[in-house]
Order: C-alpha cells, then sequence, then structure tokens
C-alpha cells in the first residue's frame, strides 16, 4: 500500500544506451544513490524481436526512501527488469507475459518533493531516449503537473495507511479468528467511525 507510479516503454534509439545510462550514473552520482549498471550496449539485431535473451540492459537507482527505479529493457528493447524477467520471462500463460513489460515503483514514503523530481526526470528521458512510453502516476503529477493536486493525493495516502495502522492497533485480532473473519470486523468498525 502507499503511492506509486507505473510505467511501460522501450529504448527509441538502441544506439543511445550508453548515453542514457551515463546521464543516469551522473545524477545518481549527484545525490549519492546506489546504482547498479547492467549490459551498455543492445547486441545486433535483436530490438524489436518478440524474443530475447537473459540479459538486462540499462541501470536502475534508489532514491532515499523509495523504491527502485528500473531503466532497464530487455534485448528486444522493451522496458523490464531482473525481477520481471526472473518472475515472468519463462511463464506459458499470456495473462503473467504482460507483466514482463510493466514496472512500477512505490515513491510514497519518499515524499511528494521528490516523487515531482522523479517524474521530472522521467518527462525528460521519455523526450530523449524511449519511444512508446507510457506513465500511471497515482498522484496524477505526470498527467496533470498540478503541484497541489501531488500534494493532496500524497496527504490522502499517508491519512489512509495511518488510519488503517491505528485501526489494527485498537482493534487487534481476537483469538482464534481466522483473517476474513477480523478484516470483516475491521472494516465495519472503520465505516460506523465515519458513518458517525
Amino acid at each position: 500500500m502507499g503511492l506509486s507510479f507505473h510505467y511501460s516503454g522501450k529504448i527509441g534509439k538502441p544506439e543511445l544506451l550508453s548515453d542514457l545510462i551515463d546521464e543516469i550514473q551522473d545524477i545518481a552520482n549527484v545525490y549519492k544513490w546506489k546504482y547498479t549498471v547492467y549490459e551498455r550496449q543492445f547486441p545486433e539485431n535483436t530490438i524489436e524481436k518478440k524474443d530475447y535473451n537473459n540479459n538486462i540492459y540499462g541501470i536502475h537507482f534508489t532514491p532515499t526512501d523509495c523504491e527502485t527505479i528500473s531503466i532497464c529493457f530487455l534485448s528486444n528493447g522493451r522496458m523490464s527488469d531482473k525481477e520481471h524477467l526472473m518472475f515472468f520471462g519463462k511463464t506459458d500463460t499470456r495473462e503473467e507475459s504482460e507483466y514482463l513489460y510493466m514496472l512500477s515503483v512505490k515513491t510514497q514514503y519518499a515524499g511528494a518533493e521528490l516523487h515531482k523530481f522523479i517524474i521530472n526526470l522521467f518527462r525528460y528521458l521519455s523526450k530523449k531516449y524511449f519511444a512508446d512510453f507510457k506513465m500511471s502516476d497515482e498522484s496524477k503529477y505526470w498527467e496533470t503537473n498540478d503541484e497541489v493536486l501531488l500534494k493532496s493525493n500524497f496527504e490522502k495516502y499517508t491519512n489512509l495507511i495511518n488510519g488503517f495502522t491505528t485501526a489494527i492497533e485498537i482493534y487487534p485480532m481476537n483469538a482464534g479468528e481466522n483473517i476474513e473473519t477480523y478484516f470483516a470486523r475491521l472494516i465495519k468498525k472503520i465505516n460506523d467511525k465515519k458513518n458517525m
């Protein structure tokens, strides 16, 4: 639970992968964020193919109090990452294979200012390096560029998390109660309080 953004796309010009990695590496070094660099060059004649090898191309980095952000690709040029390749790369199920190319990052605990910075970084990168890039931002900052809405949505998510945490502390699980019964009781208590 927590405010996140979701993205997908592919490399626009494969020959610029090394430049993309260098730019992200420079930013990570300035902010002292940990990062990992993967392969810096795509193999010949692999871009736009359906198949891919088991290598990762690009870089991922971890801003303060944020989940790791992957600017990585498979050999076919589509965005993915090491974990998605491991979990969804070998699946025979069409629904599961769709997840191979869907990336998400939770920024809830990083705060609105860092979220804004990361979204603006993606704006820049998408224009310079990506093709068919799609972003869905739960704060709606990507879609609107509205800082007031960004802060309001962060506050809503924070209140929701704090309210849920408080409810769990005030109404602990009873001995012998199963999880379904517990959550039904908890939700009823929360709804009763809201309706007072």
